[in-house]
């Protein structure tokens, strides 16, 4: 079957049911930004065979969330790492080289860009594609967007390895973009281990009652709205997608989020881990608790410990994400260096040259200092 771009605010409706088209329905039809405050992007679904993809489309502007724009990541996101971790003699060249790269991606127009399978999340997952139909993928969005880039974020050898393969194949350009902390088995590589039984003698100690919300009341929907903007947000950064109430309602009524909170005596929400799953593999891109309780409470680790354990009974692996590294892998996770692919071939040979530069400089400096300091 030949792919085609669908316009979500058309008459289109799947076989069945979808949430690939659900989500980006939902989202065209309230308009993006009132679902993710800080991403404004032009909407498709692209069906193929007979899976259903999100795409995004953006036409070159500066500024918002990484989850679109990769300028966002590579500069802006980069530079706010960079005065975070303690990576010592090499800050000082990576400030320059940041400072170098801000300037010449924003000439090479990388925010022009197309993504494929884009759920807008921290962590893509994408499933049980495994590159299928991927050429002709591409040159139908290339004949739509002939100026554009194509993109497929969060790629590694362990959650997408015949994604990985199909896009190598295709010829796309891999650029490193973070290490990500996965645990395959968390019956046997976090169960046991210490700090899980600290984690769930936390939350026995704290009180706290555990639910699976099958109803998301308005004043659940902005508890979990702001205890997500309270880590995500206010503690990273503000180029972490920001998530409304309107957001956590969608996500929970389609199904494509389910939401764990940790409740107080009175009813209130004090930690939250909203989880996405597709095909085996679950990462949590809503996590948050309340930062105005003291550190003694360990709302943090009962955030973790309630999607840990979750994903634990249900026999699936983890992708924890990027971030607190120390913290993942003393409950099992380990670590690989996830990629970004752009498709380059169909530009000028300028735009190619700064993205390729871009990719061999990461390559060569960035993922062996990921990889030895932990990062």
């Amino acid at each position: 079957m030949t792919p085609v771009l669908i316009d979500p605010s058309g008459d289109y409706q799947p076989a069945g049911s979808n949430i690939a088209h659900d989500f980006i329905a939902g989202l065209a039809d309230a308009g993006v930004g009132h679902m993710i405050s800080n991403v404004a992007t032009q909407l498709f679904l692209l069906r193929s065979a007979e899976q259903i993809f999100p795409v995004t489309v953006d036409d070159g502007e500066i500024g918002g969330s990484y989850v679109c724009r990769p300028h966002s990541a590579y500069a802006l996101y980069a530079r706010e790492e960079l005065e975070l971790v303690n990576i010592g003699a090499a800050r000082l060249p990576g400030i320059a080289l940041i400072t170098f790269f801000d300037h010449i991606l924003r000439t090479a127009r990388i925010n022009r860009v197309v993504h494929l399978d884009n759920w807008l999340l921290s962590t893509n997952l994408h499933g049980d594609w495994h590159g299928e139909n991927l050429p002709q993928i591409r040159r139908l969005l290339l004949d739509r967007y002939p100026q554009h880039m194509l993109a497929i974020r969060s790629l590694d050898e362990w959650s997408s390895p015949g994604l990985l393969q199909a896009v190598r194949e295709d010829g796309w350009t891999l650029i490193p973009s973070r290490q990500v902390w996965v645990v395959n088995d968390l019956q046997r590589d976090w169960h046991p281990r210490n700090a899980c039984g600290n984690d769930k003698r936390a939350l026995r100690r704290s009180g706290l009652s555990v639910e699976m919300l099958t109803n998301v009341s308005e004043s659940d929907a902005k508890r979990i709205a702001d205890l997500y903007h309270q880590l995500y947000v206010g503690r990273y950064s503000a180029l972490n997608p920001v998530f409304t109430p309107a957001y956590i309602h969608l996500t929970h009524r389609i199904g494509m989020i389910r939401y764990r909170v940790a409740r107080a005596p009175d009813g209130g929400i004090m930690a939250v881990a909203g989880m996405f799953e597709r095909a085996g593999v679950m990462t949590p891109p809503v996590v948050g608790y309340d930062h105005t309780r003291p550190p003694s409470e360990a709302l943090y680790r009962i955030a973790c410990y309630m999607f840990m354990e979750w994903a634990c009974e249900e026999g699936l692996r983890l992708h924890g994400s990027a971030g607190a590294a120390e913290f993942k892998r003393l409950r099992g996770a380990h670590g690989v260096i996830e990629y970004c692919a752009f498709y380059l071939g169909h530009l000028s040979s300028a735009r190619r040259l700064v993205m390729q530069t871009l990719a061999e400089c990461l390559e060569r400096f960035l993922v062996p200092v990921m990889r030895a300091r932990g990062l």
